[in-house]
């Protein structure tokens, strides 16, 4: 699946928005990526899932993929599956990403971290410190679109389906603030 290819899905599913955004990393944009429009479609979130789990699955040994609570949890499952792999999520508990539900990851396993968006990996590198904090090894982040205006390093390999430049604001410098356009926030973080 080309980058091309990807970006036609999010198209054709309506799922680039046109608007005033605050996103989950506290940042505005005239323009945010719904994943979840496109992620509704399980024939969609199987092939897109596929393609980032080849990226990974000639060259690492994959116990466990793991995705963030809410935009990760269909991605890290699907993944999962095409890698024969557990599929978990974490989510947010007092402020703080946490494994709940009785998820555990094993001292020694071998995870993939996945998110359906990156814009600054905040998210991303919570869900990595889970990780670690509870003795898994990250040998992977896999992102559908990453959307980061600077190469962000994890620390381990990072690859993404799709690359996609939308501009972004703090809140204090953006245009669409001080032209009184109304705030949405679409993101999952409080």
């Amino acid at each position: 699946m080309t980058e091309k290819d990807v970006l036609k899905i999010f198209e054709a599913n309506e799922a680039l928005l046109e608007g005033h955004f605050r996103l989950s990393s506290g940042l505005h944009s005239e323009k945010y990526l719904q994943c979840a429009l496109v992620l509704q479609y399980p024939n969609i979130a199987e092939r897109l899932s596929a393609a980032l789990a080849g990226k990974f699955s000639k060259t690492e040994k994959i116990d466990l993929v793991i995705g963030p609570a809410l935009g990760g949890i269909t991605l890290a499952y699907e993944v999962a599956r095409a890698l024969g792999a557990k599929g978990v999520f974490t989510e947010r508990q007092d402020g703080a990403m946490v494994l709940r539900r009785g998820f555990s990851i094993k001292n020694g396993e071998r995870v993939l971290v996945v998110e359906d968006v990156v814009t600054t990996g905040g998210s991303t590198k919570e869900v990595i410190d889970v990780v670690k904090n509870s003795g898994g090894i990250v040998v992977g982040v896999g992102i559908i679109i990453d959307r980061s205006s600077d190469k962000i390093d994890f620390g381990v390999r990072f690859e993404s389906l799709a690359k996609v430049k939308v501009e972004t604001f703090k809140e204090g410098e953006c245009p669409l603030c001080k032209n009184n356009i109304p705030v949405t926030k679409p993101g999952s973080r409080k």
